[in-house]
């Protein structure tokens, strides 16, 4: 499936990443020379996106100045900034801004490196694998060993087919959510228009069994601590030297 819209989830506080949050937001801090977002926005631009809704809040003049000096893909700001609405509501508003064609969803401080070069990235095999007749979403998923800066918290099991369901110990292979989504507007259409978790979405579409997943190739970091930034690093480094 051709998917040409998405939206980049960037309006937390970054509290954990203080203090380098005190003076500037979290997607716009740097991984070897680069801003979080632009990991994200980069993989979007390369997947064929043409449009993405950015959300802002935490210092929102810097990532608006930044967000405008990007080429690709068009940036549409969807403003919190005077009302954080979580993940879900954050989601929900955003998508208005948008039409009714499938999705991408990203979170702003959760990236990849180490795809196979020439092959399909991970968000085309997102987009290529959605069915909307069989699923509500479509989650990009990683393993543990694949994962740098994660807590190790295990949050969904895969059957065969690709569903998922929350992970309990003893189900398998556990997985961690990547923060990439495939999924359709209208999913959201009856959202409050409060601020709410967007587990809840997760929830509900595993209890109809349309929750489904794809296991990322490459790997997986988070940055949610000061220290967390050189151990992220580090890795960019030697997948850099190692490809090289």
């Amino acid at each position: 499936m051709k998917i040409e819209d998405a939206m980049v989830l960037a309006a937390g506080l970054g509290t954990r990443l203080r203090p380098i949050t005190d003076t500037m937001p979290k997607p716009l801090v740097p991984i070897a020379g680069k801003p979080m977002i632009d990991y994200g926005l980069d993989a979007l631009a390369q997947a064929g996106v043409k449009r993405a809704v950015v959300n802002v809040h935490h210092f929102a003049d810097q990532m608006i100045t930044h967000l405008a000096s990007r080429k690709a893909p068009e940036i549409i700001l969807s403003d919190e900034t005077n009302r954080l609405m979580n993940s879900g509501g954050g989601l929900a508003k955003g998508l208005k801004l948008l039409g009714r064609a499938p999705v991408l969803v990203m979170n702003a401080d959760l990236f990849w490196i180490g795809e196979t070069p020439g092959g399909p990235s991970n968000l085309d095999r997102l987009a290529d694998a959605f069915d909307p007749q069989r699923m509500d979403m479509l989650m990009l998923c990683v393993k543990l060993e694949d994962t740098t800066g994660h807590n190790g918290k295990k949050d969904f099991s895969m059957d065969a087919a690709g569903r998922l369901a929350r992970y309990k110990e003893g189900d398998g292979t556990p997985f961690v959510y990547a923060g990439a989504i495939a999924m359709m507007p209208a999913l959201l259409d009856d959202a409050p228009d409060d601020a709410f978790n967007l587990n809840i979405y997760f929830d509900w579409a595993i209890e109809k069994g349309r929750l489904y997943g794809i296991v990322l190739e490459g790997h997986w970091i988070t940055v949610g601590t000061p220290e967390a930034i050189g151990q992220a690093e580090a890795v960019i480094s030697a997948t850099r030297e190692a490809a090289a």
